[in-house]
């Protein structure tokens, strides 16, 4: 029977070099019944014009999941400086 890693039991590794964090201030998403797609773009300059940096899919009980999540970590941080301290 497989099990699913708990998440404060999994290792992440990340290559900074090759994996920037790509910012956003503009989603938009599109469902179907089997699942959701998020285009992630990013406004460029003074212009009407947005690029899309990434593209994400996944199920919609995942998307659930995602949202969920989520919502409990902005929750959960709300109020807090960027130094993580409360206010």
């Amino acid at each position: 029977m497989d099990q699913k890693p708990n998440p404060q039991n999994v290792a992440v590794n990340i290559n900074l070099d090759t994996t920037p964090v790509l910012y956003t201030d503009n989603i938009f998403m599109s469902t179907n019944e089997d699942g959701v797609v998020l285009d992630v773009a990013q406004k460029l300059g003074t212009t009407n014009q947005l690029r899309i940096v990434s593209r994400i899919g996944m199920s919609r009980t995942h998307a659930a999941k995602f949202v969920r999540e989520l919502g409990k970590l902005l929750a959960m941080t709300e109020g807090r400086k960027q130094t993580g301290e409360k206010n």
